[in-house]
């Protein structure tokens, strides 16, 4: 079994910090714990109302947050509480019994229009993964539960989550307005029952996810990176905002060719995808003049 590792993060509200660990503590459930009482069902959030000066306990995913009374600081504490978060569960501790009624902060989810007519995007308040999938059939859906549930829908067409959002494509043979209140509330259900998004062994913590993409882009070339920070900085803040994805793909010196790849919202809609395909070329040329020939735009 690995081991578990607890940093301390601070939040904008003093009285609170974040115990971040480097791997998954509950399964998309978050709990929110006043007292000791409400904390029947969490042996670790027990452990922790021993310690005088708890008031809250949030347990979510990856991180607990713990709310402080007045009566110490942090800085004299933190790390005291790091180590004995991080002991109980390298000693196999249990955090959540999850067959026991809960208290679940309430999920909603709204939906939001994109540039593909055929593309909705669903968002939902809290974080659903930590890196994108997209799934272009029930096929492809061995290790998403939720997905493969989203394809029995018989509008459903193609389904991406990332972040905290997921976007879902339809057939022809229905129109939004007609399947979005069906789709909204299904996603919400679905969230909100606490049922598996993607297989334990598909999900990633967000050091994990970083670490990965940074091993990914220590391998290549000095203009690969150069592409790869600009779409970071300036092209995937809009894309996710549209409920889609890009993603580099490759980079040859020798025609100075740039491909990526299309996902979610942004894939199979042609207006989208030479709109945003002709966006990235004219970006790319200007920021990296003399080494940008064309960019290539493949659907994911």
């Amino acid at each position: 079994m690995s081991t578990y590792s607890i940093s301390v993060e601070g939040t904008s509200n003093p009285a609170i910090k974040k115990f971040q660990a480097d791997q998954f503590l509950v399964n998309h459930n978050s709990y929110e714990f006043k007292n000791i009482d409400e904390a029947a069902n969490s042996p670790l959030a027990q452990q922790l109302f021993y310690l005088p000066f708890v008031k809250t306990v949030y347990i979510t995913q990856n991180f607990v947050a713990i709310e402080k009374y007045n009566i110490v600081e942090w800085i004299d504490v933190q790390q005291e509480v790091a180590n004995q978060i991080e002991d109980y569960l390298n000693d196999n501790g249990l955090v959540i019994i999850e067959d026991v009624a809960a208290k679940k902060i309430p999920v909603t989810v709204y939906a939001e229009s994109t540039p593909n007519p055929s593309t909705l995007k669903f968002v939902a308040n809290k974080k659903l993964v930590t890196t994108a999938f997209e799934f272009k059939s029930i096929d492809d859906t061995a290790n998403a539960p939720m997905a493969k549930a989203l394809f029995h829908l018989p509008y459903v067409k193609e389904v991406f989550f990332d972040e905290n959002y997921i976007s879902v494509q339809k057939y022809d043979v229905a129109e939004w307005d007609e399947v979005v209140t069906e789709t909204r509330e299904f996603i919400r259900d679905y969230i909100q029952d606490g049922k598996e998004i993607v297989t334990a062994a598909q999900l990633k913590t967000p050091q994990q996810a970083e670490a990965i993409a940074e091993e990914k882009f220590e391998t290549l070339d000095d203009i690969s990176k150069e592409i790869v920070n600009i779409i970071e900085e300036y092209v995937k803040p809009a894309v996710a905002s549209d409920g889609g994805n890009i993603m580099f793909k490759n980079y040859d010196p020798k025609t100075q060719n740039v491909s990526v790849i299309l996902q979610g919202a942004c894939s199979g809609c042609p207006s989208s995808t030479f709109t945003l395909k002709n966006g990235i070329e004219n970006m790319l040329k200007q920021m990296l003049p003399g080494k940008i020939n064309m960019v290539e735009a493949i659907n994911g």
